[in-house]
């Protein structure tokens, strides 16, 4: 009995220090948007990234305004996020050091194939849009506050509709991600507005196709910022700083370029311009 002891003693001693160094490795955490993260971007990426350094990236994939109140509230080392305006006003309030492009990719409108509000092929989004709402016919939204959801805000005001207003009626708002609004306007064959890496991984097209692209101001960057140390101790400036400094060096922006949904290129690498 005490021979077995002994020897289930020696068992864990000689497997603890791979256990341990496993859990212990190191590791940051980004708080970053769903489309980075679905589009398989990441799955793709982070593995070069850890390979070279040791350091793991945890994602955090959320709508970007919850991701930024995430690295607010020092809960992610790093934020990579698509919406520049609310970077900057992050970087502005001492919550973040510095903001880098990364990538842009654009902001699509789907609809189905019957486009009973005859927007196919204009590329003039402020004209599309207000045919849509002449239309009654159903848009979704996703609501969320999400970097997406900003933009299709920012476009329904400079095209001079209120949506608000029309909320519950042929403006439909589901306060969730991409994936599941396009699954929503798949099933209503509704118009939605959606960033092309998503949509080139979404499987559930049913009816929908894009129809409206190509204008400037669906252009549609990212940006990376390490959380500020100063604002909370506790954030992993020095591993947070390598991933800033790895994704924006030129063998990642390579890495970038060449990934593709469907031989389709998902993003363009920005960092070089920036």
């Amino acid at each position: 009995m005490i021979r077995r002891i002994f020897l289930l003693l020696a068992l864990i001693l000689i497997a603890a220090p791979a256990s341990w160094a496993t859990d212990n490795a190191p590791f940051i955490t980004v708080a970053s948007t769903t489309s980075t993260k679905n589009s398989g971007l990441y799955d793709y990426l982070l593995p070069h990234f850890t390979s070279e350094t040791g350091i793991e990236v945890r994602v955090l994939a959320v709508g970007t305004g919850q991701a930024i109140r995430v690295a607010k509230s020092g809960d992610a080392d790093v934020l990579l996020v698509h919406h520049k305006k609310s970077e900057l006003a992050f970087v502005a309030g001492g919550y973040g050091v510095e903001r880098f492009d990364v990538m842009y990719n654009d902001f699509v409108i789907v609809g189905p194939k019957t486009d009973p509000a005859a927007i196919k092929g204009i590329t003039d989004v402020s004209v599309a849009l207000n045919q849509i709402a002449s239309s009654g016919t159903p848009f979704t939204s996703r609501g969320d506050d999400s970097g997406t959801h900003k933009k299709e805000l920012s476009l329904w005001a400079e095209a001079g509709i209120d949506v608000v207003s029309q909320s519950g009626a042929w403006y439909r708002e589901t306060g969730s991600g991409m994936g599941a609004t396009l699954n929503t306007a798949s099933g209503m064959n509704a118009y939605a507005l959606t960033d092309r890496s998503t949509w080139l991984k979404f499987a559930n097209k049913g009816d929908l196709a894009i129809l409206v692209e190509g204008d400037e101001r669906m252009f549609n960057p990212y940006g990376i910022i390490l959380v500020n140390p100063e604002r909370h101790a506790h954030i992993k400036a020095e591993l947070g700083q390598r991933f800033v400094d790895w994704i924006i060096s030129a063998p990642a922006q390579a890495l970038i370029n060449a990934y593709t949904i469907n031989g389709v290129q998902a993003f363009f690498a920005s960092a070089a311009a920036s």
